[in-house]
């Protein structure tokens, strides 16, 4: 994220691909991903811990939901 938290956007003009090529690359980006993940894993694992819901603190007792208090 940047330091000012303004989105950027772009756009990128991809060619069009016959249907083997589009597979292949598709492959490629899965096997990235996949090694991406086998490396990173226990990082990513733990900052998702660390952000889950269940581990979230209210400042508020009532500000938790139950189930059959409506988020709304």
């Amino acid at each position: 994220m940047r330091p000012d938290s303004r989105p950027v956007t772009f756009t990128i003009n991809l060619p069009t691909l016959p249907d083997e090529a589009v597979i292949e690359i598709q492959d490629f980006l899965f096997e990235i991903l996949e090694l991406f993940e086998t490396h990173y894993g226990r990082q990513i694992q733990r900052f998702l811990d660390d952000y889950s819901a269940s581990n979230i603190v209210y400042s508020n007792p009532q500000a938790n939901l139950t189930e059959d208090d409506p988020p709304f």
